[in-house]
């Protein structure tokens, strides 16, 4: 049997390999690291971590992100069960020690006998004779592979910037002033429900910080000047520049947390760090994607209460992220229409984060291994969190950007993209909801229906 051909060894095109040779189908994983590196990575390990360790929210029940995350477990993803295996605490989130993992991902696809994986730059679109390929380059495709891409859909491919948070050594955090603490005391997989390491800010100490942030010297975009950035991952700098309070009403709001060293005053803005190792060395500043250089890093967040002394394992950078024009070139199985052998998968299709760019290239292997096998391959309804991704990049979500033209943007998975229920949402005694209490039952009744729904998609086909 002819191998499948899956270009770019990361989340996307890992999770792909793996399905693909879970159905007995042979696949040939193409990684250019190390022959060639990229801005962000630092190893040549697969499913590699640049950016944050944390795979976001595991509540199946009432986020959106959580419910992808069953769905996954059920569809045999190696990603998650990878991540699983590697959890460290995070409060309510799934994250993981990104060494361990890459590690564990890596593993199990080179010891998979039915997968080769070759270490050589695949610079332009394949020969024909590759007769099934899966392109999943992600954010850092390289120039050339993103020019022949361009070449062949006929169509621009829009980019945007994507920055990377730092990550401080845990032993050089001033605990007098920081504290543990998961915001309204949540618990999570793995944690205690005092996950994250806290720093508070008082009025004048952010007021300065928001100063500073402006004032520092930033990394200059060159060549890619007016790239838009997406907005789930935007840089701390750039927060501060939408108004002096943005910061304090998105990573750093204070809302339930209080300080353990002195409970009765309120912080004015909180950072949290987040644990980014097993072994609970290195933590993360949430939230604090950065372009700013490097000596400005230090300079900056070492005015933050509790970081004073802190010294970095890695400090933020920037990177270039493509992607393509998916509801136009592609069709409802994920295929090039200008060259049906050809798939795409993972962030390049417009899809954003580590959980949804797998789980696209989950749908996509399992595509490709039913069509080299010919057997029908019906697509999950969209009704799950698997089927409302896959129908936003395929079937198209088109929003107009700064009075522009229409323009197709990345999506994380939300509750946004389900179909609304057919009937009201109520409590238990009948009585209908409000505010908040119904915003959290009708999440709950999509993440039901979802759920059943996967189900019966399952049981009706050899998926």
């Amino acid at each position: 049997m002819k191998p499948i051909h899956i270009i770019g060894g990361g989340l996307a095109g890992s999770e792909a390999a793996w399905q693909i040779a879970s159905k007995g189908v042979p696949v040939v994983l193409h990684e250019m690291r190390p022959e060639r590196r990229t801005d962000a990575h630092h190893t040549d390990q697969l499913a590699e971590l640049v950016c944050s360790n944390s795979f976001r929210s595991d509540d199946a029940e009432t986020n959106a992100v959580g419910l992808i995350h069953r769905e996954m477990r059920q569809l045999n993803s190696l990603i998650l069960s990878c991540a699983d295996k590697n959890q460290v605490p995070a409060g309510g989130a799934l994250a993981v020690d990104r060494v361990g993992f890459a590690a564990a991902v890596t593993e199990a696809i080179t010891t998979h006998p039915l997968v080769e994986v070759s270490r050589k730059e695949v610079a332009e679109i394949p020969p024909s004779d590759w007769d099934s390929v899966i392109i999943a380059t992600g954010p850092l495709t390289s120039p050339e592979l993103a020019a022949s891409i361009g070449t062949l859909t006929g169509v621009d491919a829009l980019a945007f910037f994507d920055a990377i948070a730092p990550i401080v050594h845990r032993d050089s955090i001033d605990m007098s002033k920081a504290w543990f603490q998961s915001r309204y005391d949540k618990m999570g997989p793995g944690g205690t429900g005092a996950d994250y390491i806290n720093c508070p800010l008082d009025k004048d100490t952010y007021e300065a910080f928001v100063d500073a942030l402006l004032a520092g010297e930033k990394i200059g975009f060159k060549e890619w000047e007016g790239t838009p950035y997406f907005s789930g991952c935007l840089p701390i700098e750039v927060m501060a520049e939408r108004g002096r309070e943005t910061l304090r009403h998105g990573p750093m709001k204070p809302m339930g947390l209080t300080n353990a060293h002195e409970p009765t005053v309120k912080a004015h803005a909180v950072i949290q760090l987040r644990q980014d190792n097993a072994l609970g060395t290195l933590y993360n500043i949430v939230g604090f994607q950065t372009k700013l250089k490097h000596a400005e890093q230090t300079r900056i967040f070492r005015m933050i209460p509790g970081l004073e002394h802190a010294e970095f394992a890695r400090l933020g950078g920037l990177h270039r992220n493509t992607f393509i024009n998916s509801p136009k070139v592609l069709d409802p199985l994920l295929r090039l229409k200008a060259q049906p052998r050809i798939r795409f998968a993972g962030q390049i299709t417009g899809c954003e984060g580590y959980v949804e760019s797998a789980a696209v290239g989950l749908m996509a292997g399992r595509m490709a291994a039913a069509e080299r096998l010919g057997t029908p391959f019906t697509l999950p309804p969209p009704t799950t969190a698997m089927g409302a991704l896959i129908n936003h990049i395929t079937g198209g979500h088109i929003e107009v950007i700064d009075g522009g033209p229409p323009s197709f943007q990345p999506m994380n998975v939300n509750f946004g993209l389900f179909p609304p229920m057919t009937e009201a949402v109520k409590s238990p005694d009948g009585k209908r909801l409000r505010g908040a209490e119904k915003a959290a039952a009708r999440k709950r009744a999509l993440s039901a229906r979802a759920i059943r729904d996967l189900d019966l998609w399952m049981a009706d086909l050899s998926v």
